[in-house]
């Protein structure tokens, strides 16, 4: 079976049918602080109500380690830890159950949601400004 042979509602982000967001303009993405980090923990989280991650990762001198819950649940754990990853680290903390999730990891998104992390080249070190 191949990805046309599913039902599109099973498909939410098929980029065929994915809208153009509006402009925002560059001040609104450097007002972004997105950062390499490197993961240094990766913990269970049952009570999460998706699969999920709890993830410490160290984002070097500046911003150092910051806590995340992510829905990468299509990555072992022993597969995660000592990864290079992309975070936006201004959006401010959210509580997902009883943890305090501090910054954004970003991946590309399957057709069927499931998240594809980016991938930070060798020798790009904690703390290094996404561009």
């Amino acid at each position: 079976m191949g990805l046309h042979d599913i039902d599109s509602e099973s498909l939410p982000y098929d980029p065929s049918r994915l809208e153009a967001k509006p402009d925002l303009g560059a001040d609104a993405y450097f007002a972004l602080d997105i950062r390499a980090g490197r993961v240094l923990e990766v913990e269970e989280f049952p009570e999460a109500r998706k699969p999920a991650w709890k993830m410490r990762v160290d984002f070097g001198p500046v911003r150092g380690v910051m806590a995340t819950s992510a829905q990468i649940r299509n990555y072992e754990a022993e597969e995660l830890v000592g990864r290079m990853v992309v975070g936006v680290l201004n959006l401010g903390p959210r509580r997902i159950a009883d943890f305090r999730s501090e910054f954004l990891v970003l991946g590309a998104l399957d057709p069927d949601g499931t998240v594809r992390l980016l991938e930070v080249p060798p020798g790009v070190r904690p703390g290094a400004p996404i561009a």
